[in-house]
């Protein structure tokens, strides 16, 4: 039996913008199928074993031809599998998916639309310019800007839309120069606002502001390149009150963020949200330690421990993975008490039914040993499980207060593969990255292990480095890299909040 294709319209950009039934298809699919501007953070959505075929025109650059996508398209669904055709915007708004679908008619494959959010209405809004206003305009239109607007037998109505209130020109950066003349010699008004948005809901959204007479003259001079909409209109105008996007407090910066790719969604979303554009480097991954006897023989004799002590989500993860895979839930912990570094921690316990008696005023090792001196743990067992090869502070100082402590590992972390490291060694050299951020030792150590000999110092030079928490920071700084930004909150929600400030200060200044 054929299989099914889904054409699915991935949205403007802002990988949210996608629609909950789009990012459905992504996940259940055998093959994406995906265009240059679909982002390829939706792309991380899709099954690990799922086939994913870049088929992106890049200006005059096209991997495959439009009759080639159509074959490949049909013949992924004439082998069974289930595919999702990725487009950016909407599949039927100039992105070639009527074609597409024609194709799949004539040959008998099942399929379905999936309507994406067009950049012809998000861009603008990004860009703070509502396309219709009751006090200027209620009419619109949608326009290409690829066709050649000489040619004898155009499509394009120019005087017909020239009486348009506000008018939208996809692909038009190449041809501007004649659109904006077409439009004038038209009886369109030379002084009628004017923008471009170039890769527009984007934290690299740029946007020009100017007329209809002299729009192409100012793109020109800033060489400013495809992809971007392009709109005319009264409505323009607005923008200076109603641009929101661009006055976020991280936009336009670029921040690489090291944490393991399991753990760097709270971090890249929260950044993100601010405005920045993220470019995620996992330096470490999570993995199992190498032999899980020794926790095992913890969790068979857990009912003989007083004390509990968690100074990661991580541990607590992996810890109650092991517990639940030995056919035994949180009833195995007896009367222990629980201490936990942080509220992350402590949070993550409450998941399985645990509250923390103790939580200590900083993040800090030290400040767990802190918290104990009025518990009195002479004498009590005190199970400590984390990573391996962790800082020795904590079972040491518990030792020293006459506490027995078995300390075992439930995680590890590695280096992670280096699939990334050139993308990361282009935008050094190039200087598109403002910051990097440091979340644990472990990320530091292995973000440098990246680097050639020599070449760390140089290329980090310019480039603001963001740490954690003052360890975190002297890891660094034992390493060459200088900490500008340092959390006084040991936790993500800390170090978002730290970075937004050192930017903010930098605008005031």
């Amino acid at each position: 039996m054929p299989g099914k294709v889904f054409l699915v319209g991935a949205g403007p950009g802002d990988p949210g913008l996608i629609t909950v039934k789009g990012l459905e298809c992504i996940r259940i699919a055998d093959v994406v199928i995906y265009d240059f501007l679909a982002t390829p953070e939706l792309l991380r959505h899709a099954r690990k074993d799922a086939q994913l075929i870049y088929v992106g025109k890049k200006g005059g650059d096209h991997t495959l031809s439009q009759e080639g996508i159509n074959s490949l398209i049909a013949e992924k669904a004439k082998q069974g599998l289930t595919v999702a055709r990725l487009k950016g915007g909407d599949p039927f708004v100039f992105g070639r998916g009527g074609e597409e679908a024609e194709i799949l008619v004539e040959q008998g494959i099942a399929f379905e639309v999936v309507p994406g959010v067009t950049s012809a209405i998000s861009a603008p809004a990004y860009a703070g310019i509502p396309l219709t206003h009751r006090d200027f305009t209620a009419t619109v239109a949608f326009v290409t800007g690829h066709e050649d607007p000489k040619k004898a037998d155009s499509n394009i109505d120019w005087a017909a839309l020239a009486k348009i209130g506000t008018l939208v020109f996809f692909m038009g950066v190449k041809n501007l120069p004649q659109i904006t003349k077409n439009l004038m010699e038209q009886g369109k008004n030379p002084a009628t606002p004017a923008a471009l948005v170039r890769w527009g809901t984007k934290p690299e959204q740029q946007t020009l502001v100017g007329t209809l007479k002299d729009i192409a003259q100012k793109a020109a001079d800033q060489g400013l390149k495809p992809p971007a909409i392009f709109i005319v209109g009264e409505v323009v105008g607005l923008r200076q009150k109603l641009n929101w996007f661009e006055k976020q407090p991280l936009f336009g910066k670029r921040i690489v963020v090291t944490r393991s790719r399991e753990q760097a969604s709270d971090l890249v979303k929260s950044l993100s949200d601010l405005g920045a554009a993220c470019l995620e480097i996992p330096a470490i991954e999570i993995t199992a330690p190498p032999d899980f006897a020794p926790l095992d023989e913890a969790i068979a004799r857990l009912k003989t421990y007083q004390w509990l002590v968690f100074t990661s989500v991580n541990a607590v993860e992996r810890f109650f993975a092991r517990v639940f895979e030995k056919g035994q839930d949180a009833r195995a912990l007896g009367n222990a008490k629980i201490a936990a570094i942080g509220p992350a921690t402590a949070a993550r316990l409450k998941n399985y039914g645990i509250v923390t008696d103790v939580i200590p005023e900083t993040y800090r090792a030290e400040s767990v040993v802190e918290a104990f001196a009025d518990k009195n743990i002479k004498g009590a067992r005190v199970l400590l499980p984390r990573a391996l090869e962790a800082r020795p502070v904590l079972p040491v100082e518990l030792t020293k207060m006459g506490a027995t402590v078995d300390e075992v590992a439930v995680y590890k972390t590695v280096a992670a593969s280096g699939s990334l490291k050139t993308e990361l060694m282009e935008s050094l050299k190039n200087g598109r990255v403002d910051m990097v951020t440091f979340t644990s030792s472990s990320t530091v150590s292995n973000f440098a292990a990246l680097f050639e000999p020599d070449t760390l110092a140089p290329l980090m030079e310019n480039v603001t480095k963001a740490a954690i928490g003052p360890i975190t920071a002297d890891t660094a700084k034992d390493l060459g890299l200088d900490c500008t930004v340092v959390a006084d909150e040991f936790t993500i929600p800390g170090l978002v909040k730290a970075i937004a400030d050192h930017y903010g200060s930098k605008k005031s200044e």
